[in-house]
């Protein structure tokens, strides 16, 4: 199998798929790897690590594309990216298609086939794809709106942690999954009062017995959510239902409720954002505000320490891309979950949330791959 490792293009992504040790795994076991001139630039691996562990290096997308069967992204493919591929092509990236209709109408038309790292499921649902990148955005969403709650970047002036003598800053983090947990207790760790809401009772009480009392956590409802977001001075957005659209849990109006110069971070905005207000934004120009609150909604949030993100990510998606490198086939019945991750497959939507969020035809996996 010839594996493709090209340069990410989204605005201010500065992650790569693989890393040379990723690399050599592959070499190892006698497939061959091209990776795209400078792909691993930005996160602090040079062309010449990645010859030293024998990957060929290819000057361009289309020269990648173009030798590659298996072709290994970070972010959704871009449509000068989906030009390129191929009903022979598999593609195991994230795709977020609920949130980019575009693209899931591109992944269709190319023919190839599609796997979301963000729906591969285990059968106790957790999504060990998913995992290290949300472990990140939640941490860094913290790291955010702490940033832009400070008076010269917009915000109202709050300390996150306070001083003695003076009260910290109220923290609302709606979802207690992965990315809203590790928001929750680096806020906490920084200082803040910290409110976690969730309708699963279950996630509450494990996220309880971590802190230690450090956090409180509210069962999420129309009124609660109303009622913390607003007297909160900084509101994380945790929300994902797996492969479709996040839900909306926070109206216009509640984001009107809140003070001027709080702060807003939807992290969920790459499955289209749990707030009526969100829009996506970039590293570049991260912020906007709406009724005097600043919201921050980037899209790609741990391409920001694209070095940690890049060894995060390669760490998980390694034993997979190794399986797929081996034949679709096979890696589907070494790692069943697999099934679950492919959103596209020969012109089709083979993921039913993803179906159901774009009001596409669903065709099961397993029936359209034979």
């Amino acid at each position: 199998m010839i594996v493709g490792v090209p340069a990410e293009i989204k605005p201010d992504e500065y992650r790569v798929s693989m890393t040379p040790a990723g690399v050599r795994e592959l070499t190892a076991q006698g497939h061959r790897v091209v990776v795209q001139k400078d792909a691993g630039r930005g996160s602090s691996f040079d062309d010449a690590a990645y010859v030293a562990v024998g990957a060929e290096i290819l000057p361009g997308a289309a020269e990648v594309f173009g030798a590659a069967d298996l072709i290994v992204k970070v972010k959704e493919p871009q449509p000068s990216e989906i030009a390129m591929l191929e009903p022979r092509h598999v593609l195991f990236t994230y795709l977020h298609l609920a949130a980019y209709p575009d693209e899931a109408r591109g992944l269709v038309g190319s023919g190839a086939t599609a796997i979301a790292y963000e729906t591969v499921a285990l059968p106790n649902g957790s999504l060990p794809l998913l995992a290290p990148m949300s472990e990140i955005a939640g941490r860094m969403a913290v790291q955010a709106g702490a940033h832009h709650l400070e008076r010269t970047h917009g915000g109202r002036g709050v300390l996150l942690g306070g001083v003695p003598g003076v009260a910290p800053a109220r923290v609302t983090v709606l979802g207690a999954g992965t990315s809203g947990s590790n928001a929750a207790m680096m806020a906490a760790g920084m200082g803040a009062q910290v409110v976690v809401m969730d309708i699963n009772v279950d996630r509450l009480r494990h996220l309880d017995e971590l802190s230690w009392g450090r956090l409180f956590t509210v069962h999420s409802s129309r009124h609660s959510v109303g009622e913390y977001v607003a007297s909160s001075d900084l509101v994380i957005g945790a929300v994902l239902v797996a492969g479709a659209r996040a839900p909306v849990l926070v109206s216009e109006e509640q984001v009107a409720s809140m003070r001027p110069g709080s702060v807003i971070v939807d992290i969920a905005i790459d499955q289209g954002g749990c707030l009526a207000t969100a829009r996506e934004t970039t590293h570049h120009d991260p912020v906007y505000s709406i009724h005097g609150v600043l919201h921050y909604c980037v899209g790609n949030i741990p391409g920001a320490v694209p070095n940690t993100s890049t060894w995060a990510l390669s760490n998980a998606t390694l034993p997979y891309v190794v399986a797929l490198a081996g034949g679709l086939p096979q890696a589907v019945t070494v790692h069943p979950e697999l099934l679950g991750g492919i959103n596209v497959a020969q012109g089709k939507v083979t993921h039913r949330a993803v179906a159901d969020s774009l009001a596409m035809e669903f065709a099961d996996p397993a029936t359209v791959l034979g």
